[in-house]
């Protein structure tokens, strides 16, 4: 049974990619599935592309091509709640749409037919990412200290996800004053959260924190992601799958 890695830009893919052992590549649905083991597992691995719509067509082929047994995804986020800063991490115990909105047929965020809007992540995989971000945190990050980045944090619970990258002080506002619980916003987890659910598979989410979703979020994304995001993403999953061996 094979493990499926999710990264959600192409550097923590990149991240991960040397530590593949026995590496294959296998190209379907214009997207590249590397197979192979990792830190002792069964391993395939993919970009999901950005969007809902590219995530969840990626969650569903490792689901049924592959048969995936379980899925972990990473990539970075906006920060919402009040004291989840840059450079912090934030693992998903639930995941909601913030973006769907069927309402008066439905209401607003429950996905149709599923009868619900919030979709929880699997507690065991869940608790496993955050002891090994936690271990990561507890090591300097000289790359934080470029971001005045100090003491970064492991938070847990709902992040929130649409097909919009979130980039001003107002839409943040709105975020934070609708969905009060909200930890953080992406633009794919809680749709391959959908998939995953329709599938009956296991799901772990890991973002690391890369902006306040305000006015400044576009500010130093790329450096971040490959100074301190990728590193992240590789540095927490092979610990988790270390842990997972022993």
């Amino acid at each position: 049974m094979t493990l499926a890695i999710l990264s959600a830009l192409h550097d923590e893919l990149a991240a991960l990619l040397p530590e593949l052992q026995g590496a294959r590549v296998e190209r379907l649905a214009g997207r590249d599935f590397h197979r192979g083991r990792l830190a002792g597992h069964d391993v395939v691995l993919v970009l999901s592309g950005i969007g809902k719509a590219a995530a969840a067509a990626t969650a569903a082929l490792l689901c049924e091509r592959w048969q995936a047994r379980a899925l972990v995804f990473t990539g970075v986020a906006g920060g919402l709640a009040p004291g989840v800063r840059v450079g912090d991490l934030v693992v998903a115990r639930q995941l909601l749409q913030h973006d769907l909105d069927a309402s008066p047929l439905f209401p607003r965020w429950e996905v149709p037919g599923r009868g619900r809007s919030h979709f929880d992540t699997d507690a065991a995989l869940a608790a496993a990412l955050e002891v090994a971000a936690a271990e990561v945190l507890a090591s300097p990050h000289p790359a934080l200290q470029a971001f005045g980045v100090d003491a970064p944090q492991v938070h847990r619970g709902l992040v929130v996800s649409g097909d919009r990258f979130v980039s001003s002080a107002d839409e943040s506002r709105r975020l934070r004053t609708e969905l009060p619980q909200a930890l953080a916003v992406d633009m794919e987890s809680a749709a391959v959260a959908q998939v995953a659910a329709d599938f009956g598979r296991p799901l772990a989410v890991l973002r690391s924190v890369s902006d306040r979703a305000d006015d400044q979020a576009h500010v130093d994304f790329p450096r971040f992601l490959a100074e301190v995001a990728a590193p992240y993403a590789r540095e927490v999953v092979l610990a988790a799958l270390a842990k997972g061996r022993d």
